[in-house]
């Protein structure tokens, strides 16, 4: 199916919601954070995870939306394997498509610590968790740091067998990520001697259902080229019908995957793995620039998430859904949330780099205290082919505080406050008083929409909005943005009368320019000596 049918078949959906985030950001368009892979010290030079990763809070009443028409078409569950007969790479592979993975480490013994400090019952009680979510698969890292190299010690690969027999009576399948921290390249012959020691037992385990061989693979480094060129063949003699993939960074991203795929013509791999933390706001047009570069490789997201070490849970659940938004809108079936759980303090080695990054800590779905976050429940009705709907905006400012999807611009102008004293229905607004501005710009708050945005696409936003004593410039408008984060000009509505005035709707109505890959709606407030209170906003 082409791209432009497949977009045509979503309808769309959804919008986000929570309170007014803490403020100051100095451009228009979001800046998430980019996770990155930390050196761990010890025999390993690279790290492992993004620098920002993360969710209980009490959800707020939410003001009744016309509800969202489903996409046409839902993302089919993973191919399950349970016939007699050995799995088959096409079988696998056709499962791997339309996985629904959890990345996981348990709350309280996260990367390598998971093997040393090894737990049964929490990793049991983990993936029945996982499964309530609609998860089908879980991907787990195998490090030859902790299971012993070149030969893996039995004790640990009975740890791993262990793991993947609980997977599988949660009903979930499981992905192998092989070498993480890892930069080891001269040593090929004794790291496909060791990938086929972990991989034997499994070649023809219905329970397994890819091999990712390393994590967030470096293809500008020839040593890393060199060494994968030697382990594809190795690992297709072990496990000839095994699904082999590689995985790159965010911060790598297309450019990387066009790399792999010209670096391995004479060792194909199987399917490519994307890891997104970028701007979820563009997430469409990032993963549609990354299937360009897979060329005729399917393409899996096997990470993505937003840490709520510095943003609000209300922001991480928005991230979660725009991704998986665009996701089946690019016709991509398979994308997996970093991580399943928060992690507690000290639960990450203490001689990993990531360790130290307080991003790291934050990226579940789940608390510590296995309380889930408002992006459980994201990630629960993606999973099971549902609605992302408006009440992910917290578009009547409802939403606890501190845990909205709204951000503040130019905030050392004017900062805007979740407000009781006046409301157009329910109980808060937002509310800016006595602001000033710059020469170009002026203080707002702002949310973008779930749904993608295209060029050519219609957008329609509004809010209530009332006065008193009012001056200078109060309106609500729509900024758009390209690709590389550049803005492309705003549409404004009317303004709101100066003085006093009752509540009153401002409408914007506008068609995305030229080259729009993502659309904020801002809340405005200039130069105003009085005050405005903004409520009831509707974006679609």
């Amino acid at each position: 199916m082409t791209r432009s049918r497949r977009r045509a078949a979503i309808l769309a959906s959804s919008l986000v919601l929570a309170v007014l985030a803490p403020a100051t950001e100095a451009s228009a368009a979001h800046k998430p954070d980019h996770p990155h892979k930390a050196a761990a010290p010890a025999k390993a030079a690279k790290a492992a995870k993004p620098s920002g990763k993360a969710k209980t809070k009490a959800k707020a009443p939410v003001k009744a939306k016309a509800p969202v028409k489903a996409p046409a078409t839902v993302p089919a569950r993973a191919t399950v394997l349970t016939d007699t007969a050995a799995p088959t790479r096409a079988s696998r592979l056709a499962a791997v498509k339309v996985a629904k993975t959890i990345n996981y480490y348990p709350s309280t013994a996260g990367w390598s610590a998971m093997w040393t400090n090894f737990d049964p019952v929490k990793i049991e009680a983990d993936l029945t968790r996982a499964a309530a979510l609609g998860a089908d698969n879980v991907r787990v890292i195998v490090f030859p740091q902790s299971f012993g190299f070149p030969q893996p010690r039995a004790e640990y690969t009975e740890r791993l067998r262990k793991f993947v027999s609980i997977a599988d009576s949660q009903g979930l399948t499981v992905k192998f990520t092989l070498f993480d921290w890892w930069s080891g390249y001269s040593d090929a012959a004794g790291s496909a001697a060791w990938a086929s020691a972990i991989l034997a037992p499994y070649a023809n385990d219905r329970r397994v259902i890819a091999v990712e061989l390393k994590n967030e693979f470096e293809p500008g480094d020839p040593a890393a080229v060199s060494w994968v060129r030697r382990l594809i063949p190795s690992v297709r003699a072990t496990a000839p019908t095994m699904p082999l993939t590689l995985s790159v960074s965010g911060s790598g991203g297309s450019p990387a995957l066009a790399q792999i795929r010209t670096a391995l013509a004479a060792a194909p791999l199987d399917y490519l793995d994307y890891h997104f933390y970028g701007n979820s706001e563009r997430a469409l047009a990032e993963i549609e620039r990354a299937q360009d570069a897979a060329g005729s490789y399917p393409l899996v997201i096997g990470e993505t998430g937003l840490s709520t070490a510095t943003n609000s849970e209300g922001e991480q659940a928005a991230f979660l859904a725009r991704v998986f938004q665009a996701a089946r809108v690019a016709g991509v079936g398979s994308v997996a949330p970093w991580t399943l759980n928060d992690f507690a303090n000290g639960a990450i080695p203490a001689n990993a780099q990531v360790s130290k990054l307080p991003a790291q800590y934050k990226f579940g779905l789940f608390r510590p205290d296995g309380s889930a976050k408002p992006a459980a429940t994201v990630v629960k009705t993606a999973f099971t082919g549902g609605v992302l709907g408006t009440d992910l905006l917290d578009l009547s400012f409802e939403a606890t505080a501190g845990n909205s999807p709204w951000r503040p611009f130019l905030a050392s102008d004017g900062a805007a406050v979740r407000a009781s004293d006046e409301a157009h229905s329910g109980t808060w607004s937002a509310r800016f008083s006595r602001t000033g501005r710059t020469a170009s710009a002026i203080p707002s708050i702002r949310v973008a929409p779930i749904a993608p945005v295209e060029e050519g696409s219609p957008v329609h936003a509004e809010a209530w909005a009332r006065g008193r004593g009012v001056t200078g410039t109060n309106e609500i408008a729509l900024s758009w943005f390209d690709i590389n984060d550049r803005w492309l000009g705003q549409t404004s509505s009317k303004q709101l009368p100066g003085g006093n005035s009752g509540w009153t709707r401002l409408t914007v109505d506008a068609t995305a320019p030229a080259g729009a890959t993502s659309v904020q709606l801002h809340l405005k407030s200039g130069d105003n000596r009085g005050t405005v209170w903004f409520d009831d906003v509707a974006l679609s």
